[in-house]
């Protein structure tokens, strides 16, 4: 006799201060189903704009998100260091953003490595962005084509059902990630 598995609703988040992008599904580890995906899109530059207003929006709108499609787990894509460290701390505000808004409303939070979600879900670390989608689109049985930070986004959360529920080893804070 089979047993069912617990479906569990999974918001994966790619931030970024220009677009952060986000992706709900729900999933038992093996099988994941799409439920909802966006992203949050800032207008004119960062001098005209500001920092602080930009993070405040993405916490703004993530805040809404999870009130309205309450998942029970987030997953965020980690930060990336390259040769440019300034590009990789404002990345960390937005990242921080991301988590703040998660952390105020109790729901647990993950991070991913780029590298290790691209393994997850293509089998890559190194897979491009079009390898990304692809595999999204089929994974999740969706039809046409997503905007990029979406995609990203929906990887985050599917690499999230396919490492800790289908491992049954989900972690409940920042206390670790994969890398």
């Amino acid at each position: 006799m089979a047993v069912a598995r617990q479906s569990h609703r999974i918001l994966g988040i790619d931030p970024g201060l220009n677009i952060t992008g986000f992706g709900i599904i729900e999933s038992d580890g093996h099988n994941s189903r799409y439920v909802h995906s966006g992203s949050i899109r800032m207008r004119g530059s960062t001098e005209e704009t500001g920092m602080a207003q930009r993070l405040g929006k993405i916490f703004r709108e993530l805040t809404d998100v999870i009130s309205e499609y309450r998942p029970m787990e987030v997953a965020v894509e980690e930060v990336f260091v390259s040769r440019n460290m300034a590009s990789a701390l404002k990345l960390g505000h937005a990242r921080g953003a991301a988590i703040s808004a998660a952390v105020q409303l109790q729901v647990p939070v993950s991070e991913y490595s780029a590298r290790y979600v691209k393994q997850a879900i293509v089998g890559n670390g190194a897979a491009s962005k079009e390898q990304i989608q692809h595999m999204v689109l089929r994974l999740l049985a969706l039809r046409g084509k997503l905007q990029e930070d979406e995609a990203d986004a929906l990887a985050v959360s599917l690499c999230h059902a396919h490492t800790s529920i289908q491992a049954g080893t989900r972690r409940k804070s920042l206390s670790g990630s994969h890398t």
